[in-house]
């Protein structure tokens, strides 16, 4: 299913990677980004990943997963699996030809390639 169709009618959670690179940082703007749009809800991945029962019972109560990692650790995936959720949809920032590095001049074409794949 398409991520545009399902947010019309689902609770779709994304649970962005936010880690100390650039595109753990791309991945968390294409989260809110995403969120701004009114096409899912960012939440908590360190809350989850704390295990603040709030939290995982929240994301546990979604349609829809989509997992934004920076990096082939998969930290998010990860930590949504490890909670004993499944993952709709993964992206994976440095599969889509952003190379991982330590500088947060973000690019806004960078953000908007991330958000085109989700939406895919």
């Amino acid at each position: 299913m398409a991520t545009e169709e399902c947010c019309a009618t689902a609770s779709v959670m994304v649970l962005p990677c936010s880690g100390g690179s650039n595109v753990g940082q791309i991945a968390n703007s294409a989260a809110v980004e995403l969120t701004k749009r009114g096409l899912a809800t960012l939440h908590c991945l360190a809350g989850m990943g704390g295990h603040v029962t709030n939290i995982v019972d929240t994301i546990a109560q979604a349609d829809y997963r989509i997992a934004i990692d920076g990096c082939s650790a998969l930290c998010a995936y990860k930590t949504i699996k490890h909670a004993g959720l499944e993952v709709d949809k993964l992206v994976v920032v440095t599969d889509l030809g952003i190379e991982k590095n330590h500088e947060f001049d973000l690019s806004q074409a960078d953000i908007e390639k991330v958000i085109d794949k989700v939406l895919v």
